[in-house]
Parts: C-alpha cells; sequence; structure tokens
C-alpha cells in the first residue's frame, strides 16, 4: 500500500513536469522560430516478489512476479519541424526553409538559431536583434566571395568603383538606296567636312553616331563615329574626335575592317579578313588610355543595310563612373547583393549555415540560440546550394511551430492524469484508515 502512494506520487511529479512543458510551449505560441517540447514518460524501477521458474519433471514453469514502483521522465525532445512563414517585408527578416541554422557569434563563442530577426548595427553588422549577436558568412571583395568566415557587414556608402568602357554595341539601319557620299569640289571626301555635309546629294548618304562612354577614373566622355556609303552595298567610317575632352594626340582607329561591306540579304560579310572596329583615345584627366571595341552585332540583330531610312545607333555600352551602395537584397542562397548609385549591382557577401546530426540534442541558451552538446554532433557548416540543402526566404520570418490545438488537448490528458494519481493517493489513505480502525 505505501508502495502506491509512492507510484502515485511519482505520477503526479511526471504530470507537473509535463504541465510546465505544455505551459512553456503555449506561452511561446507567438515567439519567432520557437520549437516546441515534448515530454514522454517511461516506467521506473520494478520490485521483484518472487523470480521466474523453470519446467520441471512435466510441471509448467511460472512468470516472476513485480511491482512497479511508478513512473519517470523519459525524454524532453525539442520539436524541430517546420514552422509556417510569415512576409514582414523588411530584407534583413530571414526565415530558413530546411533544417539548417544561422551562426551567431559573442566574440569567440559561437551560437546556432533558426530566429531570423536579424538588424544593422550603428557600424554596419549584422546582427541578431535578440542580443546583437553578430551574424557569420563570407565578405565579398569587389564582387567576389572571400573563403574565410566573418562577421557579416553591410557597408552602406561603400564606393563601387568606375569601369572604363571596352564595347560599344551598334545596331540599326543603313539606307541602302543613298547614293555614294559626294566628295564635291573638295580634294578627298571627308564626311566630316561641314562643305561635303551640306550638297544636297549627301542628304541620306552618311550617319552620325554617338554614345557617352567611360575611363577608368569615371569621367564621361562623347565617343563619335560617322559612317558614309561608298558604293554598292559598302560603307565606310570615321572617328570623329571633335568635341571630346582628350589628349592632342585624338582619337585613334586601332583596327577594323575598311569599309564594311553587306551582303545580298543586308547583313553585315563577316567573311574571311573582316575585323570589328576599334577605337583609343587617352583621356585628358590622367585616367588610362580607353580602348572600345565597336560591335556590330550579328545577322538582322546587328547593324544592316535594307533600304529605308539610316536609323543606326550606338545602342550600348559597357563602362560606368563610380557610384555608392544605396540598397541591398538577400536572396535564397543568402547571399547579398547590393545595388548602387551607378545602376550596377555587386555581391557583398554570403550568410553562414549550419547541419547537425541530431538537432535535439542541442541545449537552448536562451534568446532562441542553441548550443551544441555531445550528442548533436559537431556543427557542419556551409551554404545554402553549397553542401546545405536548405534556403532562405528573405523579408520573412519562421513563425512558432507549436500547435495550441494539440497542446490544449495534452493539457486535458495531464490534468486527468494528475487526478487519477491524485486519486490513487487518496485512495491508499483511506485502506490505510481502514486498517488502523482495525484495532479499534
Amino acid at each position: 500500500m505505501l508502495r502506491s502512494l509512492s507510484s502515485a506520487v511519482s505520477g503526479l511529479r511526471n504530470q507537473q513536469t509535463k504541465m510546465d512543458v505544455i505551459g512553456n510551449n503555449v506561452s511561446n505560441v507567438n515567439t519567432v522560430a520557437f520549437k516546441a517540447g515534448r515530454v514522454t514518460f517511461k516506467e521506473g524501477f520494478s520490485q521483484l516478489v518472487e523470480s521466474a521458474s523453470r519446467p520441471v519433471n512435466g510441471s509448467g514453469g511460472t512468470n516472476p512476479l513485480e511491482v512497479g514502483l511508478g513512473s519517470q521522465i523519459g525524454s524532453i525532445d525539442t520539436v524541430f519541424t517546420q514552422g509556417n512563414l510569415e512576409m514582414t517585408g523588411q530584407n534583413t527578416d530571414l526565415a530558413i526553409q530546411g533544417n539548417s541554422f544561422f551562426v551567431l557569434k559573442n566574440g569567440n563563442e559561437s551560437f546556432y538559431t533558426r530566429a531570423g530577426n536579424f538588424q544593422v548595427d550603428g557600424s554596419g553588422m549584422l546582427v541578431s536583434g535578440n542580443n546583437g549577436y553578430a551574424v557569420q558568412g563570407r565578405l565579398a571583395t569587389d564582387g567576389k566571395l572571400d573563403p574565410q568566415v566573418t562577421s557579416l557587414r553591410i557597408p552602406i556608402g561603400q564606393t563601387s568603383p568606375a569601369n572604363a568602357t571596352t564595347k560599344i554595341t551598334i545596331d540599326g539601319n543603313l539606307d541602302a538606296s543613298a547614293a555614294a557620299f559626294d566628295k564635291g569640289g573638295a580634294a578627298a571626301v571627308d564626311p566630316l567636312d561641314p562643305t561635303q555635309r551640306a550638297l544636297p546629294q549627301n542628304a541620306n548618304s552618311f550617319k552620325d553616331l554617338s554614345i557617352t562612354a567611360y575611363d577608368s577614373l569615371g569621367s564621361k566622355h562623347e565617343v563619335k563615329l560617322v559612317m558614309w556609303k561608298t558604293g554598292a552595298n559598302q560603307w565606310d567610317w570615321k572617328a570623329d574626335p571633335s568635341g571630346m575632352d582628350i589628349s592632342s594626340a585624338g582619337i585613334t582607329e586601332v583596327k577594323g575592317t575598311h569599309p564594311i561591306t553587306f551582303k545580298s540579304d543586308g547583313t553585315v560579310d563577316t567573311s574571311t579578313g573582316f575585323t570589328m572596329p576599334e577605337v583609343k583615345f587617352t583621356p585628358k584627366d590622367g585616367a588610362a588610355d580607353v580602348d572600345v571595341k565597336l560591335d556590330l552585332g550579328s545577322d538582322v540583330n546587328g547593324l544592316t543595310q535594307f533600304a529605308g531610312s539610316s536609323n543606326a545607333v550606338m545602342r550600348d555600352q559597357d563602362g560606368y563612373t563610380n557610384g555608392t551602395l544605396q540598397s541591398y537584397t538577400i536572396d535564397t542562397t543568402g547571399t547579398i547583393n547590393g545595388s548602387f548609385s551607378n545602376g550596377t549591382s555587386q555581391v557583398l557577401g554570403q550568410v553562414l549555415l549550419a547541419d547537425f546530426n541530431n538537432p535535439t540534442g542541442m541545449a537552448t541558451a536562451g534568446d532562441n540560440m542553441y548550443q551544441p552538446t555531445a550528442n548533436s554532433g559537431a556543427a557542419v557548416a556551409g551554404y545554402s546550394g553549397e553542401g546545405v540543402n536548405s534556403t532562405i526566404a528573405s523579408g520573412a520570418l519562421e513563425m512558432s511551430n507549436v500547435d495550441l490545438a494539440q497542446e490544449f488537448t495534452n493539457m486535458i490528458v495531464a490534468q486527468r492524469g494528475f487526478q487519477a494519481n491524485g486519486r490513487v493517493i487518496t485512495t491508499s489513505d483511506q485502506m490505510l484508515q481502514d486498517l488502523v480502525n482495525l484495532k479499534q
């Protein structure tokens, strides 16, 4: 009878522990990336009253007689199921889809978390909003990711260097019905000569093209070109140095086929011996020489010659001036991409992730943080798409995985279990009272 009292008391303790875990789950129903706890019970020791006996001389054997001595806590597990994602629109809020963890550091101590409510501090460091621990990853130099792991920074105001123009794309049409350019009374053909350009017969025989290019210091230069018809299916070209802020050496035609021949289908004839035009000039601002290749495109997607108005233009160029970082985004691989005022984008860094063989073996460290234990295994660090299968959603947070309906059901079960163990105690007490009363 005293054994029933002890067993019931152990049941009461265990049901109280179960309620503690349930209460903690319910209180964290809105905690970012909280993972619910779960309690399991196991039977306690059993007292052997009589050992088992084997069959002898035709007599059957008997089973052991044992009396259980109550229950014990078997385990208190953390359930690492995926929580739902809540969109926040803030690009420093990150949610992991998968089993990985973010890696944070406080000094030399590493912590792991699923809570991605990060923010940028006054020094530009990406930190946890809960405690200021630094988010780990790899930074980029000139848009290329470095291999070493360090604290991530978002360098607002960082300068992106200028890039000198190396290629200019030309497309559009040159009028096939135009007459050959007439030099008039001049000694030689010069399509830049105002007198020759003013001749009525030359109205459709030449085409001016221009575009803004950049040198290595980010200074702008208007690169100008004139193209003129020299004969059937042939147009020549020439660089125009007028108005350019360049050295006295002017603009130089480095190479390029003269004249440019068009095939009968209106496209540029790039057969044997053809060389794309290329020009070079020396800026006055001390920048390096600008060497520009003029890309005429291919087939009808490039420079053509058909009957009709001449609308050829210098369409694009690949240079740009220097710029400053204005905004940034984080993609599904955790790569941080910066947008600069010069219209360029550049990789700034990448968020580090970590996997564990047994995440339920990790110990909670407060502030939604975890630390590895002897049974969790060591962290296996990597990046999304590089050793880690998880992906990252920017502008979202993972919600708690607590199921309120299940928790309330567990609460009822725990309450009834507590009541039942209490009834065992009162019944055992009544039996003891009846035993005492026998003396009367």
